[in-house]
C-alpha cells in the first residue's frame, strides 16, 4: 500500500508549531502529572455513582501527555481511523499516480499543521482506535495554560476537566461497541466518497479552513449525496449524545467535589466562543457550530431525558447501535424517548 500521508513528518511538524506551552518548572510540573493521574482515577467513581455506567478494570489507560505527545498520539489514531478513506484511494488508482497526485510529504506536512494547531488546544481526549480498549489523553501543558487563562483554582479545574474525558472513556469502555459503530461509520462515509473529488479538493478545504482563507473550506462540502448525509448524521447524533452528556456529567458531579465548579463553567464558556480557538476550526471544517452544537445540544437532550425518564432509563442510549439518538432526535428530545422508552 502507498503512504499517502508521511506520518513521521506531521508528528514532527505538529510537535514544532505546537510547542512546549507555558512555563512551567520541574517541581511543578511532576506535581500537575500527579494531581492529574489522582483525579482521573478519582473521577471513575464519580462518573460511575452519577451516571450507573460502570467500566471493567484495568481498561483503556489513562496518560498524562505533553503537546508532542498528544500529537504523536493523534497522527496514530488518524492513521487507524483514516484507513478505510486511504484504502479506497490506493485501490481506485495505480501507485505511482496517487503517490504524485497527492505527494506523501504534501499532506504531511498539511496533517501536521492541523495536529499542531489543535495541540496547543486540546485539554484531553479519549482515544477510541488505541487497541485493545482505548486509551485516555490528558495534556498537562494545555490544562496548565486555560487554568491560568481563567483565573481558576487549579485543583477543582483539573478534577473538573478530568469528570469530562473520564466520561467519555467510561462510554466507551461500558460500552465497547461504540467504537465498531464509530469506525462503521467511518468505512461507510469513505465508500460512498469520490476519489477524484477527495483528492483534488478535500486537502485544499482542509487547509482553507486552517487558514480561514477561501469560499468554503469545508469538508461537509464534499458529502452531498443522501447516502452521506445520512451517514454524517449518524455521527453528528452520537458525537453530540457523547458531548453533551460528558458535560451534563462533570456540572452535575461537580458541586459535590468543586467548590467553584459554577464560576469555572461560565468563565469557560465564555472561553468556548473566543475567536481563534479550537472550536472555530472546527466549525470552519465541519461547515457549521458542530462542536459547540455537540456540547449545547447534546447536554439538552440528556438532561430533558434524564429530568423525564430517570438517569436509568436514559442508559438505554448505551445498549446498542439502534438507541442512539439520530441527529432530528437530538433536538426532539420526546421523539426518543417515545421511539426507544
Amino acid at each position: 500500500m502507498v503512504d499517502v500521508i508521511d506520518w513521521d513528518l506531521a508528528v514532527r511538524v505538529g510537535s514544532r508549531l505546537a510547542g512546549d506551552g507555558p512555563d512551567v518548572g520541574p517541581d511543578e510540573a511532576a506535581e500537575v502529572v500527579a494531581e492529574l493521574r489522582e483525579d482521573a482515577a478519582r473521577s471513575t467513581g464519580l462518573v460511575r455513582d452519577y451516571t450507573g455506567l460502570d467500566s471493567p478494570d484495568n481498561t483503556a489507560p489513562v496518560l498524562v501527555v505533553d503537546r508532542r505527545g498528544w500529537v504523536q498520539a493523534n497522527a496514530d489514531a488518524f492513521s487507524i481511523a483514516l484507513a478505510p478513506l486511504v484504502d479506497r484511494v490506493t485501490t481506485k488508482r495505480e501507485p505511482g499516480p496517487v503517490a504524485t497526485a497527492i505527494g506523501s510529504r504534501v499532506t504531511g506536512l498539511e496533517v501536521g499543521g492541523l495536529l499542531g494547531f489543535l495541540g496547543g488546544k486540546v485539554l484531553g481526549q479519549f482515544d477510541p482506535f488505541h487497541e485493545p480498549h482505548g486509551r485516555l489523553l490528558l495534556v498537562a501543558p494545555n490544562i496548565v495554560h486555560v487554568e491560568r487563562e481563567l483565573g481558576a483554582v487549579a485543583g477543582d479545574f483539573r478534577l473538573w476537566v478530568c469528570l469530562h474525558e473520564e466520561t467519555h472513556r467510561v462510554q466507551f469502555t461500558a460500552s465497547p461497541w461504540l467504537r465498531d459503530h464509530l469506525f462503521a461509520q467511518i468505512t461507510a462515509l469513505a465508500d460512498t466518497m469520490d476519489v477524484t473529488s477527495l483528492l483534488d479538493d478535500g486537502l485544499k478545504r482542509i487547509t482553507d479552513a486552517v487558514k480561514g482563507t477561501g469560499q468554503t473550506g469545508s469538508l461537509v462540502d464534499l458529502v452531498s449525496s443522501p447516502e452521506q448525509k445520512e451517514i454524517l448524521d449518524r455521527v453528528t447524533g452520537m458525537m453530540s449524545l457523547l458531548e453533551g452528556h460528558a458535560d451534563v456529567v462533570m456540572d452535575g458531579v461537580g458541586p459535590e467535589v468543586i467548590p467553584s465548579v459554577e464560576a469555572i463553567r461560565k468563565k469557560f464558556d465564555k472561553r468556548r466562543k473566543g475567536v481563534g480557538t479550537l472550536d472555530k476550526v472546527l466549525r470552519r471544517l465541519l461547515g457549521l457550530d458542530a462542536k459547540m452544537a455537540q456540547y449545547r445540544d447534546g447536554a439538552k437532550f440528556v438532561r430533558r431525558v434524564v429530568d423525564k425518564a430517570g438517569m436509568s432509563e436514559f442508559n438505554a442510549v448505551f445498549a446498542g447501535p439502534e438507541n442512539l439518538p439520530s441527529r432530528d432526535e437530538i433536538h426532539d428530545p420526546e421523539a426518543w424517548i417515545k421511539r426507544v422508552l
